[in-house]
């Protein structure tokens, strides 16, 4: 088996999470399979990076003194990408399209679209900056809502923690699913986010309640998808009447009832839909749909597809449909 390297670019303001989440998962996917990763991390000098936390990082060596063409290069994310390096830049611009993998973390994205190696490819970043990447490079299709996407030799990941996810993907795709669960229950994290999963989870896209009435009405939906989640119902939860819980709900949390119902009932049906093996109908009663065809019809609204046609495509080809 050939040795694959994988080069880490560092740069003061580097998110010291970017660097050090996918390190661990190529490491210890090393260490499992002896032979299998040669993880290198370089500044454009060799001098210590400060990552944005305060952290001070000793690469491995300078850019220039690395070997071309790594078989990973990955470009972590950090508020350096803001005040990028023309020097960096130009490194990349130089040296990027040799490597055989291209992955960014977070905003690494930026770094790799302003040397334009992600022009034409479909890409994230984290949230936040989705908008300023396409407007600034019109010429990247920037799709803001999954934790990561693969585009053919690139490789793009949202914010933070879902390098891990990525990284795992790719440790799955290199050596099997075997090793990246191993390297996931050593690092005590979930072998599988699936990369089209919303960088958001219906919680977070939604604020949180100031009240505690309202915040434990927003947990009792998580927790009760198939339950009765009529806005009565949910109002008498809070001792509230209907007209003001709903009033109240959409002020401090920023969506009314029934939307912030409706993404947890979709997003726990996609959950179901990808990690398990329930059949279709099974996932409509557990996720509050009652039948098949609400669920069809929810999932054409959202989504522009079938549940049927998603799980077809998003579900791991170890869980199969019962």
């Amino acid at each position: 088996m050939a040795q694959r390297t994988v080069l880490v670019l560092l740069f003061d303001g580097v998110l010291g999470l970017d660097v050090t989440g996918p390190v661990e998962v190529f490491t210890g996917a090393e260490t499992h399979t002896p032979g299998s990763y040669r993880v290198r991390t370089a500044s454009l000098t060799g001098a210590p990076v400060r990552t944005s936390s305060g952290l001070t990082v000793v690469p491995d060596g300078a850019l220039a003194e690395e070997a071309p063409g790594p078989h990973t290069l990955l470009v972590p994310g950090g508020q350096g990408t803001r005040r990028r390096d023309p020097e960096l830049v130009a490194w990349l611009r130089a040296h990027g399209p040799r490597a055989r993998r291209l992955v960014s973390v977070c905003t690494g994205a930026i770094l790799l679209a302003a040397a334009g190696l992600l022009d034409g490819h479909r890409a994230t970043t984290h949230w936040a900056y989705c908008d300023k990447l396409a407007r600034d490079h019109p010429a990247v299709d920037v799709d803001p809502d999954p934790i990561y996407v693969r585009d053919g030799h690139v490789a793009t990941s949202a914010g933070v923690t879902s390098g891990i996810d990525l990284a795992l993907a790719l440790v799955e795709e290199d050596l099997g699913r075997e090793v990246a669960l191993t390297v996931a229950r050593h690092l005590v994290v979930f072998l599988r986010r699936p990369g089209n999963q919303a960088q958001f989870s219906a919680q977070l896209a939604a604020q949180t309640a100031q009240r505690e009435p309202l915040r434990e009405v927003q947990q009792w939906v998580t927790e009760h998808p198939a339950g009765d989640l009529s806005v009565a119902a949910l109002a008498a939860r809070a001792a509230l009447s209907p007209r003001h819980f709903a009033r109240a709900f959409q002020a401090e949390t920023g969506t009314t009832p029934g939307r912030y119902v409706d993404r947890v009932r979709l997003e726990h049906a996609r959950r179901l839909l990808e990690d398990t093996g329930d059949g279709v109908e099974e996932v409509s009663r557990a996720s509050g749909y009652g039948t098949p065809e609400a669920m069809r019809r929810a999932f054409l609204r959202a989504l522009g597809t079938t549940p049927a046609e998603y799980r077809r495509r998003f579900r791991p080809a170890a869980v199969e449909p019962r």
